[in-house]
């Protein structure tokens, strides 16, 4: 993703080939073509960072914790002797989530190569995070289809369902869980789609302040009129 807005940036300056003459040889189609290399290459690379061992688990930005009103009664719980089985917990649905994440690959890819110009011109003239933006309007509905098969096979595969309901009765059995978190599957997939779209706005984010990148011959060639 950091290349990506750097390729916005890119289009913008290229639209704008009165008030800087170096850009002239540089075409909308050129600067297009610069903007989905670069969505591309840092979608697929962030989906390889998340969806490996410890992507989610590893990285305190998207790990997946209990949920928010187990939390609350987790500390009453490890004094329960349940300690291990809400570590037990937190590192299956970790796992889950890494195992869900690389079937957002093709779905990014496919995302980029149907951009059209007007998307391309509404990623440059949103904020901070419309690149990120995009794909979210473009991939989520898609994405939650595709995360949740793969994340209820990793929960079942380790029983992990299970310890979680046990985990979740002896909750609820304070009266403090919701109804909301009672189901795993659903709260793992939710959970795996935002941290994904929260490392993609990071990134893009970062790549705003410091658009300096590598690319392909293309991001290089549009980028390289500017120095």
């Amino acid at each position: 993703m950091r290349s990506a807005v750097l390729a916005c940036c890119v289009f913008a300056l290229v639209r704008a080939a009165s008030a800087h003459a170096q850009l002239e040889s540089i075409t909308s189609r050129e600067a297009t073509a610069a903007l989905k290399a670069a969505l591309e290459k840092g979608s697929t690379a962030a989906v390889a960072n998340l969806g490996r061992t410890d992507g989610f688990f590893g990285n305190p930005q998207v790990k997946i914790p209990l949920p928010e009103s187990m939390q609350r009664t987790e500390n009453l719980m490890r004094r329960f002797g349940l300690g291990r089985y809400a570590d037990e917990l937190v590192l299956g649905m970790n796992r889950a989530a890494e195992a869900a994440v690389p079937e957002a690959k093709q779905l990014f890819v496919d995302s980029v190569r149907k951009m059209t110009l007007q998307d391309a011109k509404g990623i440059l003239q949103g904020g901070d995070t419309a690149g990120t933006a995009y794909f979210r309007r473009t991939t989520e509905a898609e994405l939650r289809k595709r995360f949740l098969p793969i994340v209820r096979r990793s929960t079942e595969k380790v029983g992990l369902v299970q310890q979680y309901d046990d985990y979740a009765e002896k909750v609820a059995a304070l009266g403090l869980v919701k109804k909301d978190d009672a189901n795993l599957e659903q709260y793992v997939t939710q959970k795996t789609l935002d941290g994904l779209f929260l490392m993609v706005a990071e990134e893009e984010k970062a790549i705003r302040k410091d658009p300096v990148a590598t690319g392909t011959a293309i991001i290089k060639k549009v980028f390289g009129a500017l120095l």
